[in-house]
């Protein structure tokens, strides 16, 4: 069975009141996570929608599935694809330059999380869409970390 899963994370300033959403879609099947933090960053909030994803797999989702995780955020997607994660784990959580790499503690449950999933052959995808294009569940996922963050 493929799972397809549309994270988004949201928030008004920046740090200011955020939002994150997953939707997981099952066949006819849709499965919704979301929260909300009162002091945060949109990076955190995204990020934080991708790590709920992949603990939501962990418990209660198969190996033998396939899972597509789409996401409107260039910086979680390209960290994940282009190895950018494993590269700052290797370099001591410094960014090529030296900086410390922002949201570590994000990266680092990420980074444990896909590494778990994938050593156990699940099957992981990332794929990277463009945020307010009318892509229907994209859409669906932002209003509602936008509705997390008016729940604050």
């Amino acid at each position: 069975m493929k799972v397809r899963i549309y994270t988004d994370g949201a928030c008004s300033g920046n740090p200011g009141k955020g939002g994150w959403a997953s939707v997981f879609i099952t066949g006819e099947d849709i499965d919704v996570q979301s929260g909300s933090q009162l002091v945060t960053t949109n990076n955190q909030m995204e990020l934080k929608a991708v790590v709920v994803s992949l603990n939501k797999i962990t418990d209660k989702f198969s190996s033998s599935d396939e899972y597509e995780i789409y996401s409107d955020s260039a910086y979680v997607v390209n960290s994940i694809n282009n190895n950018w994660i494993e590269k700052w784990r290797l370099n001591d959580w410094k960014t090529s330059r030296g900086d410390t790499i922002k949201n570590e503690d994000l990266w680092k449950e990420c980074l444990s999380l896909l590494s778990m999933l994938r050593n156990k052959g699940y099957k992981i995808k990332f794929i990277k869409i463009k945020g307010h294009s009318g892509d229907t569940f994209n859409d669906y996922a932002d209003n509602i970390a936008r509705k997390q963050i008016q729940s604050i």
